[in-house]
């Protein structure tokens, strides 16, 4: 299945992973090259501006996968920063299609295998095929890939919640996504207090509709919960049977279904 919303930046060169280390929370220096980890892109708030997906390549060089819909504000942002760095930025997105699975892994035969989260489904690359890759095509298997992602608890940033949320709430330090002992990166002042001196007292959870009170279920949207919480939309996935999972950012004192993850208890 090919992930048609999904999108990729390569980032080649000698100074690929210092120049990122600069600019991502996760420390690039522990990366493996059998697995996909998560990095967050903030803005000096510590605000989310992108989640991506980091997929090694050799000893150097970088894919960044993230929404396609975030490619160009992504790209035209790191672009800024990378001054004399040796280190090439480029929009791959037309030459490099993703391709998503369920276990078990296949074999190894068109190049290399990522592991892509918990519930054991990878990640690969293959060659573009110009109507897979139509990010309008309808797809019950993309739409199956984005509700495990909701039921796995694993964000996803668009244009409509850029810069929405800090860190935390979105639960990238959960998800090891942030790193706490790597140095400076844009918004890491903001991240780092979050973490040292305070509980995080909103955090990315899931819920389905019957338990919407009122507002729409589109991602950035305000809504109530019948709980009586006031929650803020991340993304919306349906099941099969027609009903509507999504998760939201919203505080945690109440119970609300379970991810692949644990919440912190305090």
């Amino acid at each position: 299945m090919i992930l048609t919303h999904l999108g990729v930046i390569a980032a080649r060169g000698p100074d690929t992973r210092r120049f990122l280390n600069g600019q991502l929370s996760q420390d690039l220096s522990t990366l493996a090259n059998d697995r996909a980890v998560r990095a967050g892109l903030h803005n000096p708030q510590g605000r989310v501006l992108t989640i991506m997906l980091l997929l090694p390549q050799g000893n150097e060089d970088v894919l960044l996968v993230l929404p396609r819909e975030r490619i160009a504000s992504t790209l035209a942002l790191l672009q800024r920063y990378v001054l004399r760095a040796k280190v090439k930025l480029t929009d791959e997105t037309a030459l490099l299609s993703i391709e998503g699975g369920w276990p078990p892994t296949p074999p190894d035969e068109s190049g290399q295998i990522w592991s892509y989260a918990a519930d054991g489904r990878w990640l690969r690359l293959v060659r573009p095929d110009a109507q897979l890759a139509d990010p309008q095509l309808a797809d019950p298997q993309l739409a199956a890939w984005q509700l495990a992602d909701v039921r796995a608890g694993l964000p996803m940033i668009t244009e409509a919640t850029a810069g929405e949320f800090v860190a935390q709430m979105l639960n990238l330090d959960l998800l090891e996504a942030i790193s706490f002992t790597k140095g400076c990166y844009t918004g890491q002042e903001v991240i780092a207090r979050a973490h040292y001196r305070g509980r995080v007292k909103r955090r990315l959870q899931r819920f389905d509709s019957s338990m919407l009170a009122s507002g729409e279920l589109v991602p950035a949207a305000s809504i109530s919960l019948q709980d009586g919480r006031n929650a803020q939309v991340l993304q919306v996935a349906h099941t099969d049977t027609g009903s509507t999972e999504f998760l939201a950012v919203t505080t945690f004192d109440l119970p609300s279904l379970p991810l692949g993850y644990a919440l912190p208890s305090e």
